[in-house]
């Protein structure tokens, strides 16, 4: 039998942390794995950070990079720097990056280059908008990786309509990790959260809002802003503000005038998701966690990466203007679905991933 498999996980963002605790989870019950994880430090404040790892379960961290507050650029030409030291001084069996963040890019091309297998989770999504940050990097990770494992069918039919059949590269189905995360901690929320403890209204809408498109676009964020604060004349909205789309608001001098409360950690996120009448966001793991949920989405996005739940209803993507935003969100009210379509698998992501490099790892076959 070979030795313990030695994996390098980079992660740096908060739905990475989310993903990465179901998987490291899985690979510590295996007892066949030596994980070392590094914090990049692209999520830095305590409520974007370091309550996930305390409510998450996730081992220590073994690296804090603390990269931060950086352009695109910089901020990813520091991510590889300081990843290319690591890998020299740890020489990791595979380098295992999450999602589409810079710390995922920054990771596959440190480890690409100096010869290391990289294992992709959540591998084969596509917006096909190449002006997001977030798609050039899932695509350019997706191409240098050795392992895929993907969320979806959708995401399988991507990589092979772009020809990855061709490629030396494992795709794998796996499902997705946080479904596995949500169904895990969706038990400890409702034991031991309370909505009383915001003093929520039943019909509340959980929005949250802090892509750069749409946070540095000053006309953007004024008309989103001018959209929720109509909507919030009906319904409450929760707004838990990103801390740069706070510093925004001072900038561009915009009065969002719905209920602003503090980033919130996982758990309460939860809490917060499961409790709500309707979710308006631009992230893309809240799109997913509100199916999951059962609660429709509006995306203030044109487009998304989520396909599957456009095609299924219970997503709409939205131009940003604001009859528009306020329009699709009073449809989407009056919608009614059953949530039953396993577009994310069974909950077993975790599971099926440390399996998969453990037959990569020992040659076992499939």
């Amino acid at each position: 039998m070979p030795e313990k498999c030695k994996i390098l996980t980079v992660i740096g963002a908060r739905p990475q942390f989310v993903k990465a605790s179901v998987v490291s989870l899985a690979l510590r019950r295996d007892g066949n794995f030596q994980e070392i994880l590094a914090h990049t430090g692209q999520h830095f404040d305590y409520l974007m950070s370091d309550v996930f790892f305390d409510e998450l379960e996730l081992p220590g961290i073994n690296y804090h990079l603390g990269i931060d507050s950086l352009s695109h650029g910089a901020m990813t030409g520091r991510m590889l720097e300081a990843v290319e030291v690591l890998i020299q001084k740890e020489n990791p069996d595979y380098v295992m990056v999450y999602g589409d963040t810079n710390s995922t890019l920054a990771g596959a091309l440190a480890a690409k280059k100096l010869h290391k297998k990289v294992i992709h989770v959540e591998a084969g999504l596509r917006s096909f908008d190449n002006r997001m940050p977030e798609e050039i990097n899932r695509i350019l990770t997706d191409r240098i990786s050795d392992i895929l494992f993907c969320p979806t069918v959708k995401a399988v039919e991507n990589l092979q309509k772009e020809g990855f059949a061709n490629f030396p590269v494992k795709i794998i189905n796996s499902g997705d990790v946080m479904l596995d995360s949500y169904y895990f901690f969706r038990e400890k929320v409702r034991k031991s959260v309370e909505k009383a403890n915001l003093e929520l209204p039943e019909n509340y809408v959980l929005c949250t809002l802090h892509r750069a498109e749409n946070t540095d676009d000053q006309q953007r964020l004024k008309t989103i802003c001018e959209a929720l604060n109509e909507i919030n004349e009906e319904f409450t909205i929760v707004l838990p503000l990103h801390p740069r789309t706070r510093k925004k608001f001072d900038k561009f001098g915009i009065d969002c005038r719905v209920k602003i409360i503090e980033p919130v950690g996982y758990l309460e996120m939860i809490n917060l998701l499961e409790n709500c009448r309707l979710v308006v966001t631009d992230s893309g793991g809240l799109q997913k966690e509100a199916y999951f949920a059962g609660k429709f989405c509006l995306t203030l996005r044109d487009i998304t990466e989520w396909t599957e739940l456009v095609e299924g209803g219970y997503n709409v993507p939205t131009a940003i203007e604001k009859g528009l935003i306020i329009e699709n969100f009073y449809q989407l009210l009056q919608r009614k679905a059953e949530f039953s379509e396993k577009f994310y698998g069974e909950g077993r992501a975790a599971e099926i991933i440390a399996e998969k490099i453990w037959q990569d790892f020992s040659k076992t076959p499939d």
